[in-house]
Parts: structure tokens; C-alpha cells; sequence
């Protein structure tokens, strides 16, 4: 028993990948700022909490969310095109994770509807890097794994 990290991120990471929408798919959160032009991802662990709705008497469910970051620069051209690339990219990824909710059978679900509390979301923004701006979209990926941890009296 455990929160099946590794293979659950590595299955965010490929999906993300397979889309071949991304220059760079970085598996961490960058420290600086993206350098390439084009849409670049991130994908780094936000939380983990006990998901109490699913547990047992003697095994706890865990509910890891991830977050996935898309970042498009703000000085491309055509400027017109910046927020249909990151919403097209965005639309792409939520396909992929509804059409493998279980990652692969690495996890009971993607939390599409949040049935533990944080549901699977998008919020676009902008963040200032490197003295560049960005225009972003997180993407909140939150992941139920049953019977995770075992509970001892």
C-alpha cells in the first residue's frame, strides 16, 4: 500500500507528452523561466490529504493532487492566437484524463466531479517569471488512490 506516486505522476507526464503539444514538458516546477517560444508545461505534486468518504476501519484512501502548469509567453505573435493555444492545449490534457480516469489502473480516479472536495479544474492567469510574462493556465488534477495507507491501532 501506498499513494502510487511515482507511476501516477509518470502516467500525468505521458499524457501530457503524448499530446506533442508542448516544446518542453518539465516534471518539476521551474525555477526559471521558460525559454523556449511556444506552449511548455509543468508538472509538479500541490497536496495530499486523507479522502475520509473512501476509507475504511483499517486502510485510509489518499487524494494526491497535482498540478499541471501550461505556459504560453505573452510576446508571441499572433497575440490573437495566445489564448485559443493554451485553451486548445488545455481542452487536450482534460480529454486525456477523462478517457483514462484510472491512469493506467494506478489509481481508483481522477477526481473529475470532486467527490472528495477538489475536483478537476482549470484557471487561467498570468505570472511574471524572470521579468517575463506568461500566460498560464493550472490545471488542478486531483487523484483518489485507494487504500493507501494502512491504519494500526
Amino acid at each position: 500500500m501506498s499513494l502510487a506516486s511515482a507511476a501516477v505522476f509518470n502516467s500525468l507526464v505521458s499524457h501530457v507528452a503524448a499530446t506533442g503539444l508542448f516544446r518542453r514538458v518539465n516534471t518539476a516546477e521551474p525555477k526559471s523561466a521558460p525559454s523556449d517560444s511556444g506552449l511548455t508545461s509543468a508538472i509538479w505534486m500541490d497536496r495530499v490529504l486523507p479522502y475520509g468518504s473512501g476509507s475504511g476501519l483499517q486502510r485510509t484512501t489518499a487524494v494526491t493532487v497535482y498540478m499541471i502548469r501550461i505556459y504560453n509567453n505573452m510576446l508571441e505573435e499572433p497575440t490573437d492566437a495566445i489564448d485559443p493555444a493554451v485553451l486548445a492545449a488545455t481542452d487536450t490534457i482534460m480529454t486525456a484524463l477523462h478517457g483514462d480516469f484510472e491512469l493506467g489502473g494506478n489509481a481508483m480516479a481522477v477526481d473529475i466531479f470532486g467527490m472528495s472536495g477538489v475536483g478537476l479544474s482549470a484557471q487561467a492567469g498570468y505570472i511574471n517569471q524572470d521579468n517575463r510574462l506568461f500566460r498560464v493556465m493550472d490545471i488542478t488534477v486531483p487523484v483518489i488512490v485507494s487504500d493507501a495507507w494502512t491504519q494500526t491501532p
